[in-house]
């Protein structure tokens, strides 16, 4: 997978046809923010950590779009690495396309998370017709979640360019495609989130979210996946009594505002990312046909 590039050693080469003769401080600043990244692989899974692993991602391709600025990067237009090139501007247009596929996914979330909320609110005691709309928010998380698994599946590729030992400028934007896929992955791997725990480990997870005094996403930061999070909470509403229907009523609406706001940053920060991408490929595509 882009892992096993992700986490490979960096290309910090001694001597090389395209290197300046003084290591340019942009380069330094590449490999900073590439070991940053990696640090944040480590992190949770909860929509903050991807908005910061998207937004290094951002800073990364900003970097990059300096660098390719620089003279020494003319190196790319040179017949040899026409094909590398070429190869790589193929693979900016697969990242735009995973990113569309994701900020679809997200976009529908939304939708299908508004509209729940609206009958939360207008029927609060109505559980028919509330188990028919978490039917309808179940129905469409498994649809998303169906689709970015199989997107999850298509990028399972090895991104292995040749011969690039020698140019500096191809290493790097080596890494910065392989960061970004691992980006996407963690975010579609999110967005994809099932319940696989058992049926007991979900339970206590109902407990702790639903029987605190204070709600927790009101009050604290969790590091919790908010779709896992809205799962358990519109399982424990469906399967107890109306007369419970207050209490839990208001606790998948919190959580389900929260979604809704958490995609809702998830959403702009792709955005600015998909425009960073688009950049980049420009720059590629002026030095090419230079």
């Amino acid at each position: 997978m882009a892992a096993s590039t992700f986490n490979s050693k960096s290309h910090q080469h001694t001597r090389s046809n395209s290197l300046p003769t003084r290591t340019h401080p942009l380069i330094s600043e590449f490999h900073d923010q590439l070991s940053r990244l990696r640090d944040l692989e480590a992190t949770s899974s909860s929509s903050t950590s991807i908005c910061q692993k998207l937004n290094g991602l951002q800073d990364l391709h900003d970097c990059v779009d300096k660098l390719l600025l620089l003279p020494f990067t003319q190196a790319l237009a040179q017949e040899q690495c026409e094909k590398l090139v070429n190869e790589m501007l193929d693979g900016s247009l697969n990242l735009l396309d995973v990113c569309d596929m994701a900020r679809d996914a997200l976009l529908q979330t939304k939708e299908c998370t508004r509209e729940l909320q609206s009958t939360l609110r207008r029927r609060p005691d109505d559980k028919m017709e509330i188990t028919r709309e978490v039917e309808k928010f179940v129905a469409s998380r498994k649809g998303v979640k169906k689709s970015m698994k199989k997107i999850l599946k298509g990028m399972q590729i090895k991104i292995n360019y040749k011969n690039t030992e020698d140019i500096l400028i191809i290493s790097l934007l080596k890494d910065l495609e392989a960061a970004t896929l691992i980006g996407f992955e963690s975010l579609l791997t999110f967005i994809a989130k099932s319940k696989s725990q058992s049926k007991s480990s979900s339970w206590s997870l109902v407990s702790k979210l639903v029987h605190h005094k204070r709600v927790t996403c009101e009050c604290e930061e969790t590091d919790a996946n908010e779709f896992e999070m809205v799962d358990a909470a519109l399982q424990s509403l469906i399967s107890h009594k109306p007369s419970k229907y207050s209490l839990l009523n208001g606790n998948v609406q919190t959580w389900l505002r929260k979604l809704e706001l958490n995609v809702q940053d998830l959403e702009e920060v792709l955005e600015c990312l998909s425009r960073s991408i688009v950049k980049t490929r420009v720059s590629l595509l002026n030095i090419l046909n230079h």
